[in-house]
């Protein structure tokens, strides 16, 4: 029903910055919240940034607060996920996901819509 796409990763030196973007396609009118997640190898995926549709309220990880801000276009249909200051920590492989539950939060099994994903790579 819901088609994600996920654009914007790349390579980047420590300290630089780069705009994840993920476009939405079909019906979203019923989406809950969107989110950002990413998995580095040999690690499991985790939340890193969640837009509430109803509200527009924003919730992010402690480990990106202060640098990311995730954000929604709704004439574009599209979610974007700003990150500023990269660490080398943050090199995983990001994806956009959207949720319908209604307890959706961080939780990668509350979201039943997910893009391909991108890499996001940062050097030291």
């Amino acid at each position: 029903q819901v088609h994600l796409v996920e654009s914007g990763g790349g390579s980047v030196q420590a300290g630089g910055s780069l705009r994840l973007s993920c476009a939405e396609y079909g019906y979203t009118y019923s989406i809950r919240c969107l989110g950002w997640f990413r998995q580095a190898p040999g690690k499991e995926r985790e939340g890193v940034a969640v837009f509430f549709t109803g509200d527009g309220r924003t919730d992010l990880a402690d480990s990106v607060k202060g640098r990311f801000t995730i954000s929604q276009d709704n004439t574009k249909n599209t979610l974007y996920l700003q990150m500023n200051s990269l660490k080398p920590e943050d090199t995983a492989m990001y994806y956009c996901a959207a949720s319908h539950s209604i307890a959706c939060g961080t939780r990668p099994d509350l979201y039943d819509g997910w893009g391909q994903g991108t890499q996001v790579t940062v050097s030291s």
